[in-house]
């Protein structure tokens, strides 16, 4: 068949020959292979005949971007602290013999936590006793005499005086060996004892700290706004005047059930951490959070006209700053650079670059080339809010 193919070729020419052997070659294969293999034969001549062509477009999700009204949510990294948190001082000196507590309980007002030795307080006690005795009769006697005319009026006001004096060191004396017993001033979640048993207690700042209380029902929250905070809220700054939501958000991610209060807002911005400080407070029956844990305070404040929200899977950020894919009239993506708010759930806020009816593609980002033709299909925003961390737009 090869040889009867190569005599016709050569002997009518090169485009004869071509469609002699597409004849030939068609009758050859009909009989030795069937119909079926010519079907395929067909199909391939078909498509090596119309080239390549163009790519199909690429299907996309796409949602249409909606202006809407929001409130301002602000998520910020916080602290708690005690209510009250309270020093508990040694107001005598001495050896300190025993701790009365348990160290991390909760105490009541007036509860015995430590004890100084109180031998030498009792024997200026008794010492100072026996003396306000003796100015007492003493006084006593004077004043008999004193209304005979038998003694002067100088003798009968001095030893008034020095009965006035002693039982002031009396007093004097019954309180320092009181003080020798440190007890509780307010009641509340005792801290770590600064002091062992056998330490010489003095009456110096840094000698007679013992521990400490802290009131943690109701507990506070600190925490301090920073320039790109502020930069969310309407005129740049957070309006004591305008109606603020107040939420904890504990280490788990979940939401406090207790809402909050702001008991303090500072109206200048401390210069060493570049913040306004500010501070919530929780009650906190449970005693669920405790000092010095690090939470986060959700403010919710004034509201966000005239944007929109973007699945953050759709927002691309580089060098030049934040933009997504839209599509235009003809099926065609283009890169449109967006201002960013914050996360709200699992969108973002995206505070400008985008017009009513914008169709954002939601999917297939990094397959997408600037101009390239897809075919988009509307799907609905996931508004789900969860508790995540807030980030700053740039």
């Amino acid at each position: 068949m090869n040889e009867a193919v190569a005599m016709m070729s050569s002997r009518h020419g090169a485009t004869f020959g071509t469609t002699l052997i597409e004849h030939v070659s068609l009758r050859v294969i009909r009989r030795v292979f069937g119909a079926g293999v010519l079907c395929l034969f067909a199909v391939a001549n078909a498509l090596a005949q119309s080239g390549a062509g163009a790519p199909p477009a690429l299907p996309v999700s796409v949602i249409e971007a909606t202006p809407t009204t929001l409130p301002n949510i602000l998520e910020i990294t916080a602290q708690a602290e005690g209510a009250k948190e309270t020093e508990v001082r040694a107001r005598v000196g001495g050896i300190l013999v025993k701790r009365l507590y348990e160290e991390g309980s909760a105490v009541t007002a007036g509860q015995p936590l430590f004890q100084i030795d109180p031998e030498s307080f009792r024997n200026v006690l008794e010492e100072s006793q026996a003396r306000a005795k003796q100015t007492a009769r003493e006084a006593a006697r004077l004043k008999g005499l004193f209304s005979q005319q038998a003694v002067s009026r100088k003798e009968f006001d001095d030893a008034t005086s020095a009965n006035e004096v002693a039982q002031a060191n009396l007093k004097n004396a019954q309180l320092n060996l009181d003080w020798t017993t440190v007890t509780a001033p307010v009641s509340g979640i005792s801290g770590r004892a600064q002091r062992s048993e056998g330490s010489l207690i003095t009456t110096a700042i840094d000698g007679s700290l013992l521990t400490s209380i802290y009131q943690i029902n109701p507990i506070w929250v600190r925490f301090g706004l920073s320039a790109s905070d502020t930069s969310q809220l309407p005129g740049g700054r957070l309006d004591p005047a305008q109606p603020t939501e107040v939420a904890l958000i504990l280490p788990n991610g979940n939401v406090y059930e207790q809402p909050g209060k702001l008991n303090f807002l500072s109206m200048f911005i401390d210069p060493k951490l570049g913040t306004q400080q500010m501070r919530a407070e929780f009650l906190n029956s449970s005693n669920q959070i405790l000092p010095g844990q690090f939470l986060k305070i959700r403010l919710t404040t004034g509201k966000q006209e005239n944007v929109y929200l973007v699945p953050q899977a759709a927002v691309i950020q580089n060098e030049r700053g934040f933009m997504a894919w839209t599509i235009g009239a003809d099926n065609k993506v283009v890169p449109t650079p967006l201002k960013m708010g914050t996360w709200l759930g699992k969108n973002w806020i995206v505070r400008s670059g985008l017009k009513p009816g914008d169709r954002v593609v939601i999917d297939q980002i990094i397959k997408i080339r600037p101009g390239a033709v897809v075919a988009p299909t509307v799907v609905p925003l996931d508004t789900t809010i969860t508790a995540v961390n807030a980030r700053d737009g740039k």
